[in-house]
């Protein structure tokens, strides 16, 4: 694999957030006419990203040509922890902006050899709100949420639940230290999406990684 680290820095304006949804469409439609399987995993700084990502590609990465993209405000630290495992990342830094948005995945699918690639990971950018704005042209969105932030964070971010497919609730290792009401937070991702598939893990000790990879069907 290249040493050649890639990071890149765009740029928005209002005409390319207007036209999200058109580009969303037209990055799914060339991503199935590549066969690329591609999923858009949000949640809150802290949540497990970046190790349940980790955990899915040390798993997989022998049978399938992966590419993450990582979104963050700045620095390409998440990138370069996925990169450690052989995988290709391309880190884009969004500045002023909190979330990707279709346009900053178009560009990458038009500048990268997507001959190379079978699956797509997205990493957005870190917070449960602004990711809500915007969908990126993925085959599923995942949501991650993690016990350490307490049994109130479904409630208090339904948006993100209700066009999710799939919910991760996440450091179940620490279940025994935290005053935290599990079956809660699952009948509140429940009520919010009855259609949202729900999968416990811990991304510390790879708890339920096989599960997400099962229900992920790659």
């Amino acid at each position: 694999m290249s040493e050649k680290k890639t990071s890149l820095i765009i740029e928005l304006n209002e005409d390319l957030i207007e036209n999200n949804d058109r580009l969303a469409e037209q990055n799914k439609e060339v991503l199935k006419k590549k066969n690329i399987r591609a999923f858009d995993f949000v949640g809150a700084i802290g949540a497990g990203k970046t190790a349940i990502i980790e955990n899915i590609t040390k798993k997989i990465a022998q049978k399938h040509k992966l590419l993450v993209i990582n979104g963050d405000v700045a620095t390409r630290i998440d990138a370069d922890r996925i990169e450690k495992h052989g995988v290709q990342t391309i880190q884009i830094n969004t500045g002023r902006e909190c979330a990707l948005n279709s346009y900053h995945i178009s560009q990458v699918i038009k500048n990268y050899d997507l001959n190379e690639v079978d699956i797509l990971f997205i990493e957005n950018v870190g917070n449960l709100i602004c990711p809500s704005d915007f969908i990126l042209g993925t085959e599923k969105r995942i949501v991650i949420v993690s016990i350490t932030e307490g049994e109130w964070v479904i409630q208090k971010h339904p948006m993100l639940f209700k066009m999710s497919d799939i919910a991760v609730i996440n450091k179940l290792d620490l279940i025994d230290v935290m005053d935290v009401n599990l079956d809660k937070m699952v009948e509140d991702a429940k009520k919010i999406n009855p259609n949202i598939k729900i999968i416990k893990t811990s991304a510390f000790n790879g708890d339920g990684i096989p599960n997400l990879i099962d229900t992920l069907e790659i």
